[in-house]
């Protein structure tokens, strides 16, 4: 699929989130062998939750976005994170899955698959979150954009325009309004973006038939509603 699932393989999507990075490796016995290192307070503050005995609390099943339906994606296709308080959020990344909605999910739910999205809109309008806003999704196929963004499914074919229907355009739009509400996010095309225009990735999606104009019309007429839960 065209984002996250299957022409991609997980390690290309996860883009190395899985492996433990410089800063990771600085925290428990690895900070000790490095001595006299002294990690800095923003760097300590995005790694408490590597730490053990510290978890933010979750509620079970709980979703970002109301209405949606909550489906957890596998634990090793995100990372545990406390966003917006340890990476800024200011990207919303659209994506297409290139098959059904049932066979995302179950990719998702893969551990070996190494990728998922925060959310997948199927056809009907329909709205699943299968990771919390909170955590880092591996969808990007880019560290930064993966910890700096929240991904969106959307199920369907890039060459297919029937793929993109009414009731997905404006279930997505209302979820991309709620996301850039929460985060403070322009709504416009250097904030919106596609996969495809992540750095260093070579995802097509969402494709030519995905109406970029009528989408932030429909986003920038939702936001104009008020908050969005």
């Amino acid at each position: 699929m065209g984002a996250t699932t299957g022409t991609t393989t997980g390690a290309t999507a996860g883009d190395g989130d899985r492996r433990p990075g410089r800063r990771a490796l600085l925290v428990g016995g690895a900070a000790a062998a490095v001595g006299t290192a002294v990690l800095a307070r923003e760097e300590l503050s995005r790694l408490w939750w590597r730490l053990p005995g510290v978890d933010k609390p979750r509620v079970a099943g709980a979703v970002d976005f109301r209405g949606a339906r909550w489906v957890a994606a596998s634990a090793a296709n995100y990372r545990r994170a406390d966003r917006p308080a340890d990476y800024r959020v200011d990207r919303v990344v659209v994506h297409v899955t290139q098959g059904g909605y049932a066979s995302a999910v179950k990719v998702f739910q893969d551990p070996a698959h190494g990728a998922a999205a925060h959310y997948i809109v199927r056809k009907d309008g329909r709205i699943t979150q299968l990771i919390r806003e909170l955590d880092v999704a591996f969808h990007a196929g880019n560290r930064s954009y993966n910890e700096r963004s929240v991904g969106i499914e959307h199920e369907g074919f890039v060459e297919d325009a029937a793929s993109f229907t009414d009731a997905m355009y404006a279930a997505s739009a209302r979820l991309t309004a709620a996301i850039c509400d929460r985060y403070g996010i322009p709504v416009d095309r250097e904030h919106i973006i596609g996969h495809v225009e992540v750095p260093g990735t070579d995802h097509t999606d969402p494709g030519r038939f995905w109406d970029w104009e009528r989408y932030l019309r429909l986003v920038r007429a939702e936001r104009a509603k008020g908050p969005h839960g």
